[in-house]
């Protein structure tokens, strides 16, 4: 009786245990598992508040617990659910052993061949997982994103007019858009000119819709090249506009530049290039090192310092020249350098040298903000000035610097002295000019002529005509 007692006993006992290790246990789990609150994560890219003709989205979800259950993205407009994409995923059995726990999308959204008219919209994403929450439909994560469907380009008017340039000189373009447009501004062939708001220009509070361009057209570009307005609205969508111009075609100097073993032996060695010369390296080798590569390197790093620029217009006038002086070498003068008989090198000039005195005091051609200050390879020491919208004027091989890097100066402030820093071989100052991403003849900014035809004559014209329809 007690052996029976004591059977029934243990088997009461393994009984508990069997059902607490394979349905309590595995119950407790699964609602542990399955009753979990955490919501779906849902990474996208819709930081954008307008669509045009089209636009990829790109969206990934995930849910490591209970996994995916559902995903679904709807495009709602004028009361109509465009159904963008949805898709289910399996639940993976009861234990959730090939449950998906991770996807990613990318979806192209063309309104047009939708049939979705222009106007405003709201994407919606939801997503669910397998989780029993809300009765069994999972845990829930809902993004709203209201956008404008926009598929029309911008217009552009341009409301400048003669559109006269020269090959290797600079020109403005005075536009007007009929919409925000994040991107825009003038091609020049393949180079890009920012336009900037003209308000401050145009003098007028109420003119946010005018934008000016100061362009250059690099020596190279002569009558053939292509030139238009072009402007990106927040939807994407891009409109180009042409305008009449003309090009003067320019024919630039050649000179012949003998190099001699005397100037590789004697001159070569007090130039600091920067470069550790190598015993391997002949001098002839080390003078076509730095004329060559050291000289693109240092032009390419003027153009990345005048790559930001200020909105403000600090300019007035005409540009200084360096006083008393007087020019020995011109913009885009093409320098072919010869020793003995062979022509080993072939460079362009990109700028003006002027010659004084020795370390003759040099004026700030015109206003601005000094956003350089200090040795560029074979331009020694130099400074740049920002003069807004784009232009940039460079002072080079300079013995001595007397401002510093944000100073904001004045026309005629002294900037330095003359010098032969860099690779220079005799006291002169290097001016140059930039438009944005280009290097342009000072020659036309030292021209009062010039100033007053091609830029003060458009913002006068431009600033009458808006000034009038208000």
């Amino acid at each position: 009786m007690k052996i029976k007692k004591l059977i029934m006993r243990n088997f009461k006992l393994w009984f508990v245990m069997a059902v607490c290790i394979f349905v309590i246990l595995p119950a407790i789990f699964i609602l542990y598992t399955k009753l979990e609150g955490e919501n779906p994560s849902v990474e996208s890219d819709l930081t954008f508040s307008a669509i045009g003709v089209s636009q990829e989205l790109s969206f990934s979800i995930s849910d490591a617990k209970s996994g995916l259950r559902q995903i679904q993205m709807v495009l709602l407009k004028n009361g109509k659910e465009f159904v963008l994409l949805e898709k289910n995923f399996s639940s993976g059995g009861i234990f959730g052993i090939t449950k998906v726990t991770e996807d990613a999308f990318k979806i192209l959204v063309e309104p047009g061949k939708m049939g979705i008219t222009d106007g405003k919209a709201t994407f919606l994403i939801s997503a669910t997982d397998h989780s029993w929450r809300r009765w069994w439909n999972g845990n829930k994560t809902l993004i709203e994103k209201k956008v404008t469907i926009d598929t029309r380009p911008p217009r552009i008017d341009v409301l400048s007019e003669t559109h006269n340039f020269a090959q290797g000189g600079s020109g403005l373009v005075i536009y007007r858009l009929s919409e925000p447009c994040p991107e825009n501004g003038v091609y020049v062939g393949e180079n890009f000119f920012q336009g900037y708001s003209g308000r401050q220009v145009i003098g007028n509070p109420h003119i946010s819709d005018v934008f000016m361009a100061f362009i250059g057209l690099n020596y190279k570009q002569n009558p053939g090249t292509n030139i238009f307005v072009s402007a990106t609205d927040q939807a994407g969508n891009i409109a180009k506009t042409r305008f009449p111009y003309y090009i003067k075609k320019k024919n630039f100097k050649t000179d012949v530049i003998n190099i001699s073993d005397g100037f590789l032996t004697w001159e070569m060695p007090k130039f600091d290039s920067g470069i550790a010369k190598s015993p391997q390296i002949s001098d002839l080798e080390e003078f076509l090192m730095i004329n060559n590569n050291l000289r693109a390197a240092n032009a390419a790093k003027m153009i990345e310092i005048t790559r930001n620029t200020s909105g403000v217009k600090y300019w007035k006038g005409t540009f200084l020249r360096l006083p008393k002086s007087a020019r020995k070498a011109g913009f885009a003068d093409h320098r072919e350098y010869k020793y003995k008989e062979d022509i080993i090198d072939h460079q362009v000039h990109l700028g003006i040298d002027l010659a004084s005195i020795a370390m003759s005091p040099v004026p700030a051609a015109n206003s601005g903000k000094v956003v350089f200050v200090g040795k560029i390879g074979i331009y020694g020491k130099t400074v740049i000035i920002d003069h807004g919208f784009g232009l940039f004027s460079t002072y080079s091989h300079l013995s001595s610097i007397r401002v510093q890097k944000d100073q904001i100066i004045s026309k005629g402030d002294p900037v330095g002295k003359t010098g032969k820093t860099g690779f220079a071989f005799g006291d002169h100052l290097h001016f140059g000019m930039i438009v944005h991403n280009t290097f342009v003849n000072p020659i036309e900014w030292w021209d009062s002529h010039w100033i007053r035809d091609n830029i003060s004559r458009k913002i006068k014209t431009a600033k009458s005509n808006l000034n009038n329809s208000f």
